[in-house]
This record gives C-alpha cells, sequence and structure tokens, in this order.
C-alpha cells in the first residue's frame, strides 16, 4: 500500500470520530441549557465527561501494548474508548481551567506539525518554520512594546518552560560566569508575587537554586504586589550578603488573575540592577484588546515576557512563548558550540538557527498553531473574542454577587476570567462561626474544612450535571482563610450567557440539597425564586474582594 494511502484509509475513520466527539459537545452544550429552561433535574449524558474511578477505567479501558500489530481496527477500537472516557473541552461546561478546547485552525495546524514532523533547531532542517515563528514573536513582542532591532523571542513547551529559560538568560547575562562556574559558591535571590505560579519554585529547585531562594512578595487588597514591600525584601536580601538578582511580575494570576504594577516594579528593579521578568502566561491575550490592554501597562519596559496562546486564545496545548526587547541576550546565554549541529555561521550572525537561543535541541514547530490561527481569526478576532469572554465573566459576577446564596470573592468585574465564590447558604456559610456540632463549637480550622468539603462536593456533583469547575484553599492570611476552599469558575472565549446562568442556577439547588443533607432541619434554605429579591451586599461587589494565593 502506497502510504499517502494508508494515511487516507487511517484518517477518514479517525476524521469522522473527531467531529463526531466536537458534535457531541455541541448537543451536549444545548441539552445543558434546554434542562435549566425546563428546570429539569438529576444526572444526565452530557457529552461532558463519564467520570470512572482509575481502577474501573483501567478495567474497561483494557490497555496493552500487542505483540503483534492491530492495524485500523485496533486503532480505531482504542480511539473509541479514549474518546468515550476523556473530557470534552469543546463542551459548554467546561470551566475548569486556565484553557479550553481549541477550534479548527487549531487542529488543522497540528496535522501540518505532524505531517512535516521535523525540529526547528536549525534553519537547514526546517527553513519555513524558522521564519514562521522569529515572524511571529516579533509580532508578538511590538504588541507588549518591545519593538527594538532584536526585539523578538523563541516558543518554548510551556509557561514553566519559558519562565525556567527566562531565569538561565537572567543568571548568565547579569552573572556571566555562572555559565561556567556554576551557582554552588553563591547565594541567588529571586522574587515573585505571593500569588505568582508555582513555576518559579520549580525552576528555582532545577537550576539548583533552591526553594529558599524564591522570596514570596506580599500582596494587597486586590492581589497584586506591593513595590515598597519587593524594595524591602532586596534591601534585606543584600544585607544579608544575598545576590538578588530576578523579579517576576505577573500579569493574570493563576486564582484569582490579578495584574502586577509594572511600571512600579520595573523602577525597582532599575534601582537594584535586577532583570524584569514578566508572566503573561495568562493574562498576556488582553494585549489583543483596545479595552483590557491598559492592564499591561508597563511590559514594554520588561527584560523578558511569557505568553501562552495556549490558554486564553485556544492554541492547541502546548504553545508558549518567550518574548524579550533583546534576543542576543537569548544568544549569549544558551549557545552551545556543537559542531555536528550548529555549522553554518550565515545562519549564526542571523540568530536562524533558533536551537541556539534556548534550553532545548528538539523544538516543536509550536508557533505554526498561532501563526495559522492568528490568520484564520486575524487580531481583531481575538479582540472581539477576548472581549466577548470579559462580558461574560462579569455577567457571571454579577449573577453570583446578586444571588443570596452565593458570596462573590473576587472583583466584579474580575481582573481576568475567573469568578472566585462560596456557596453562602441566605449570605452566611454552611458553616458560620456560631454553628455547633453534638454541642460543641467548632473551631476555625473544623469550620474549614467543613465549608471545604461542601465546595469540594458540589463540583463532583457538577459532573453530573454538565459542569467542571475547579476550586482553590484560601492562603493563610486572607480575611476568609477560615471559610475553607471556593469555587473557582474560569470563563473561556467561547463561554455562552444561558452557560453560566445554568451554571449558577445548578450550584445554588446542589448546595441547597447537599447542606440539608449534612444539617438536616437545622438548615432551611428557601429556593433562589423565592430570595430573588434579596441582595446581600459583600465587599467584592464594590470591587474590594479579597484575593488568595495561586
Amino acid at each position: 500500500m502506497e502510504r499517502a494511502d494508508e494515511v487516507r484509509n487511517l484518517l477518514n475513520p479517525v476524521q469522522e470520530r473527531i467531529l463526531q466527539f466536537i458534535q457531541s459537545a455541541d448537543q451536549g452544550s444545548q441539552a445543558l441549557v434546554q434542562r435549566h429552561a425546563s428546570n429539569e433535574s438529576g444526572p444526565f449524558k452530557s457529552g461532558l465527561l463519564d467520570l470512572k474511578k482509575p481502577t474501573e477505567l483501567q478495567e474497561e479501558l483494557q490497555v496493552e501494548l500487542p505483540a503483534h500489530g492491530q492495524g485500523v481496527d485496533g486503532l480505531l477500537q482504542v480511539l473509541d474508548k479514549l474518546l468515550r472516557y476523556s473530557v470534552n473541552t469543546w463542551h459548554q461546561g467546561f470551566l475548569d481551567k486556565l484553557y479550553a478546547s481549541t477550534n479548527a485552525p487549531g487542529l488543522a495546524a497540528e496535522l501540518i506539525i505532524a505531517t512535516l514532523n521535523t525540529n526547528v533547531h536549525i534553519y537547514q532542517v526546517a527553513p519555513v518554520l524558522t521564519i514562521i515563528e522569529k515572524t511571529t514573536a516579533a509580532r508578538l513582542a511590538s504588541l507588549f512594546g518591545l519593538t527594538g532591532q532584536y526585539a523578538g523571542g523563541i516558543s518554548a513547551q510551556g509557561g514553566t518552560a519559558s519562565n525556567t529559560t527566562a531565569i538561565v538568560i537572567a543568571r548568565n547575562t547579569l552573572f556571566p560566569e555562572t555559565k561556567t562556574e556554576g551557582v554552588s559558591n553563591n547565594q541567588f535571590v529571586l522574587f515573585t508575587s505571593a500569588h505568582g505560579h508555582y513555576s518559579i519554585e520549580k525552576a528555582a529547585q532545577m537550576l539548583g537554586f533552591g526553594s529558599k531562594a524564591v522570596w514570596p512578595v506580599p500582596v494587597d487588597e486586590k492581589g497584586q504586589m506591593i513595590p515598597e514591600k519587593l524594595d524591602e525584601l532586596i534591601t534585606t536580601a543584600k544585607e544579608q550578603g544575598k545576590k538578588p538578582f530576578f523579579v517576576n511580575a505577573t500579569a493574570g494570576t493563576t486564582v484569582v488573575g490579578s495584574f502586577d504594577p509594572l511600571p512600579e516594579i520595573h523602577q525597582i528593579c532599575l534601582k537594584h540592577n535586577l532583570w524584569f521578568h514578566v508572566d503573561a502566561s495568562w493574562g498576556g491575550s488582553f494585549i489583543f484588546s483596545k479595552k483590557q490592554r491598559s492592564k499591561l501597562r508597563g511590559s514594554h519596559l520588561a527584560d523578558s515576557i511569557t505568553f501562552n496562546p495556549h490558554k486564553m486564545l485556544g492554541v492547541p496545548l502546548t504553545c508558549s512563548f518567550l518574548l524579550a526587547a533583546d534576543i542576543r541576550q537569548f544568544h549569549r546565554a544558551n549557545t552551545l558550540p556543537a559542531g555536528y549541529l550548529f555549522h553554518n555561521e550565515e545562519y549564526t550572525n542571523g540568530f536562524w538557527d533558533l536551537g541556539d537561543l534556548t534550553l532545548q535541541c528538539g523544538r516543536r514547530a509550536d508557533s505554526l498553531k498561532l501563526f495559522l490561527s492568528w490568520m484564520y481569526y486575524g487580531s481583531e478576532g481575538y479582540e472581539q473574542q477576548i472581549d466577548s469572554a470579559c462580558s461574560i465573566a462579569e455577567q457571571l459576577s454579577t449573577l453570583v454577587g446578586a444571588s443570596p446564596h452565593l458570596k462573590l470573592l473576587t472583583e466584579n468585574p474580575p481582573p481576568c476570567l475567573q469568578v472566585c465564590f462560596y456557596y453562602a447558604p441566605l449570605g452566611r456559610m454552611a458553616y458560620p462561626p456560631e454553628r455547633e456540632i453534638n454541642g460543641k463549637r467548632l473551631s476555625e480550622e473544623e469550620r474549614a474544612k467543613l465549608n471545604g468539603k461542601v465546595t469540594e462536593e458540589v463540583v463532583r456533583e457538577l459532573v453530573d450535571q454538565g459542569f467542571m469547575v475547579d476550586y482553590a484553599p484560601p492562603s493563610e492570611d486572607d480575611t476568609f482563610a477560615r471559610d475553607g476552599k471556593f469555587f473557582r469558575c474560569v470563563v473561556n472565549v467561547l463561554t455562552k450567557k444561558e452557560t453560566i446562568e445554568a451554571l449558577v442556577d445548578i450550584i445554588v439547588k446542589l448546595g441547597s440539597k447537599l447542606v440539608q443533607r449534612q444539617l438536616g432541619s437545622e438548615l432551611k434554605v428557601p429556593t433562589a425564586s423565592v430570595m430573588s429579591g434579596f441582595q446581600p451586599k459583600n465587599p467584592a461587589e464594590m470591587g474590594h474582594g479579597p484575593v488568595v494565593h495561586g
């Protein structure tokens, strides 16, 4: 059989199954909204997830690696089960993480990348893909205000890889001797928001600094890094004989989506000669929106920026970029002569061998996924998608704030696309301070645990209703730490108004049933219709909600 025929014979039935998978998400999403409109209840097959326990799923799948090839039939049998038991991120009810489904150009890009199957480490084997990556990175950099002759960037496997690469470049730029001598005799210090992503600490572990080298900077009531505290911590580190060198500011924190004050942080980095990095993995997509890009004010001052199109823009996982005003620093920090690979001086001088700018050798053509999607939608298309998602997130915040049985924690409108809240019947937690069990007053720790279990159980039961949302714990210094884990719902660019309306209604119903099961006749929770006129006031409704660590 000719190879083209073999591919056709396999891709045709695979394509049909993929289309059915996407259609099932659309049908399930419609059914979800219709059920809400007709006030139906009870579990149903939504098309979002057929959830099983690990041991049950293992038994159902019967995954084996055979000695003899099973051909098309064997592959399709596995694919049928894979699609049946996987989370369908194309579904409207998937509001769980900082990403959602991809889209038509995303699927096409993945197929093209697999077809080319080349390594974007040297120009010789990936000429077109190299030009596409350099062009796309330079255009992204310009959106953030990085417009110099050498502005641009590289793609990486994800936000953690981009942040780690930035730390390496910062260290090798500010302390060139570490590239050969290492860090064993130095006490380097990195600074990040207390709400910053855990990848900074993970990078510190990988690079030999250790977790204690990462100093968290306190945040204000909005979850933004406090510049004055950063200045104080840098001074303290110097007084202790340590070597501060890297500050990570966050544009869109993981839990509540806060944006750190970039210009103020930049001034402190200048004062102390520290590398200024902006982790815009999540909130960086706001750069496409005229309404939202002011939240990224000061990004043009950064030494490096991490940006993940696979989060908000629907580009297939994984697709991350590390951008900078001067990619010559990337080359000086990461180049390592390898005569068997980098042997064309012409390509080296023009930074065409991208593998010589990165920590990787094997490099997938992830930039093609953003390039083709950008070509498909255009900058204006991305702007419309982001503005729509922000509008939906604001509507969700309003619905939560207006409900007598939910307690909004994030601001309204929210800083990004996450909306955080509690189930709180009649404006009070299910287990308030005066709650007693068997005649004993509950401690704050016990209350937090029980309230957190209410959140966890509602999240579990939501799956049977066609929804997936996440939850998070508060940090110890939050004013509501005693109230336990809370819902974190992440809107995406495809989320519809009727979806969030159904979600709010279902959470209230599930919470009411759950709490009454746990507390019996002690708790009388009126239905949403009875209490529709009750508008509890909480700080978040006035734009001053508490925040949590990311």
